[in-house]
């Protein structure tokens, strides 16, 4: 049976993760939270760092906002840190300081989308749940031999995954398509369900079904020179010291193009992750 294959092929291929051996929900969130965009291995430092210092929502609803983001430096995509500062408030403020199981409830939280709340339901309460990222996203795209579109892609997981096995098989899902779905050349001779993928047993004709399907990610822009790099400079810059505006910007190289560096600065204020006061700029707290 295709399942049981594929829950056979995760036992036994299942990549150690720290934060799989706990189901702790705060926990969960937290990992859920750094792995959005982020490789794994680059998480599992700042994971263990991070519970260290806030192990429930309450340690880090109470902790300044630019202790989080000092500590989340190196991960990239600060907000996060801000939304998950911002999560931990509510949790405490309107769930008792404990992570709700409810779906529209993980939703309401910021920087929760679809696939963070299942995973949350899936990994911490052991609810059925199907979760659909990039990796699981491909692999039923391939299965199904068509792009499928968000509900549908949705519907498809669901469908797909076994009742009352939530926790494995979507920890498999994630390694298959991590590990032997991968984009551009598959290892379909090692894919536990290769003989009921539709576009494997086509021969893998061109267009690849995954290319543009729902949730399948698309190529990241180059990082060198980026927005998002000038940001991640910026605070990097501000975690050592308060600046000036235009200190600011003579230090990450943008004097000479002190629009686009205003913009960035504006940007990183209206996150919350930045506050001025007295023309100084620093970290918000």
């Amino acid at each position: 049976m295709e399942q049981e294959a594929l829950l056979d092929w995760a036992a036994d291929k299942r990549v150690d993760l720290p934060w799989r051996s706990v189901r702790d929900p705060w926990a969960v969130l937290v990992s859920e939270v750094m792995l959005q965009q982020t490789q794994a291995l680059r998480v599992v430092p700042k994971w263990e760092a991070f519970l260290a210092a806030y192990p429930t929502p309450h340690e880090c609803a109470s902790a300044p906002l630019a202790d989080l983001v000092t500590l989340w430096k190196g991960l990239g995509y600060p907000r996060r840190a801000r939304n998950l500062h911002r999560s931990a408030k509510l949790i405490v403020e309107h769930h008792l300081g404990a992570v709700p199981e409810d779906l529209d409830a993980l939703l309401s939280l910021p920087g929760v989308g679809p696939y963070t709340a299942r995973a949350v339901r899936a990994f911490a309460f052991e609810h059925d749940e199907a979760v659909l990222d990039t990796n699981v996203a491909r692999v039923l795209a391939r299965r199904c031999g068509r792009r499928l579109r968000p509900a549908e892609a949705q519907a498809v997981a669901d469908e797909f995954a076994p009742i009352g096995r939530s926790w494995s098989w979507n920890q498999g899902m994630l390694d298959l398509g991590a590990l032997v779905c991968r984009p551009g050349q598959p290892d379909c001779g090692n894919c536990p369900i290769s003989a009921s993928c539709s576009w494997h047993l086509e021969g893998r004709p061109d267009p690849d079904p995954a290319v543009g399907s729902a949730s399948v990610s698309r190529p990241q822009a180059r990082f060198a020179g980026s927005d998002r790099q000038l940001r991640g400079r910026m605070l990097s810059l501000l975690i050592d010291a308060p600046l000036g505006h235009d200190q600011l910007l003579v230090a990450v190289g943008l004097d000479a193009d002190a629009g686009r560096g205003s913009r960035l600065i504006e940007s990183l204020i209206t996150d919350g992750l930045v506050k001025m006061h007295m023309q100084r700029l620093s970290l918000a707290t």
